[in-house]
């Protein structure tokens, strides 16, 4: 029997995620209501269907990822149509978002009679002959693993109950995209000190493993700062009751907002991190 998966959303992530399942024997649902004329030519060519959500409800499997900011609303979307539908869906929840908020947005589930998982993806979308990034699942899932492993993902149990997913992701990106608003904050800092070159030039002597990184890291990470706002507010709520961390990570929550309104504006910030990164 064909097992029937809907992703959502169609983003970039969604859709490699989609594709890969498809193409190891999945039928494949996403929801393009009010979505871009873009986003559902991305989903087609994944081999994605649209479907109404009383059809995504009657899926096997929904997987969540959308921006952390979304999460809460999609699990309520759903919950009625999940609620209606008489064969319950495992809903695994796959978003950037803090042990506290996972439990609301299970709470939200489990009223609708469906079966909730904790999960987290780590890693880039990639290649289809690539492995393709990690999902961490955690919460009561005997068979989920197997079954996913089969349709091409790569599946870790945790081992732990829900939240235990969504806090090594937190830990995880606290770590990565922490480190990379450091970066950010540094370059600019140097800049507007007349320090840029000065800064790269030792980075390439002592530190060139860590200047090849955030080489990487930083020209990708300007079209994802507004994303990685609400994220970084969740890893300071996913801190608790440790304040200077919380407060280190609502800077850089401020850092990612300041840095996404430049994007979307004059550039001035990230064309200086540009030119800090292309100095020689």
């Amino acid at each position: 029997m064909t097992t029937t998966v809907a992703v959502i959303a169609a983003g970039e992530m969604g859709c490699s995620i989609g594709e890969r399942l498809r193409r190891h024997g999945a039928r494949v649902l996403t929801s393009l209501a009010h979505r871009s004329a873009a986003t559902a030519e991305r989903a087609t060519h994944a081999g994605m269907i649209h479907a109404d959500d009383d059809a995504i409800a009657a899926a096997d499997f929904i997987l969540s990822i959308v921006p952390p900011k979304d999460a809460t609303a999609l699990a309520q979307r759903v919950q009625g149509p999940l609620q209606r539908s008489s064969k319950k869906a495992v809903y695994i929840d796959c978003n950037a978002v803090s042990v506290e908020t996972v439990a609301a947005i299970g709470k939200v589930v489990a009223v609708s009679g469906a079966r909730f998982v904790d999960g987290s993806i780590i890693g880039a979308p990639g290649r289809q002959d690539q492995t393709g990034p990690t999902f961490h699942l955690a919460g009561e899932m005997a068979s989920d693993v197997a079954t996913l492993a089969a349709l091409g993902l790569r599946v870790r149990s945790t081992g732990g109950p829900v939240g235990a997913a969504s806090a090594l992701k937190m830990a995880y990106a606290g770590l990565n995209k922490g480190l990379t608003a450091l970066a950010a904050a540094m370059a600019l800092a140097a800049t507007r000190a007349g320090a840029a070159n000065a800064l790269r030039e030792e980075l390439a002597y002592s530190q060139p493993q860590l200047l090849a990184h955030i080489g990487r890291s930083l020209p990708d990470m300007y079209r994802k700062a507004h994303r990685w706002e609400f994220e970084m507010r969740e890893v300071a709520a996913f801190a608790g009751e440790d304040l200077a961390t919380t407060q280190i990570f609502e800077g850089i929550a401020d850092l990612y907002l300041q840095l996404a309104k430049d994007w979307n504006a004059e550039r001035r910030d990230t064309r200086a991190i540009d030119d800090f990164l292309a100095a020689k």
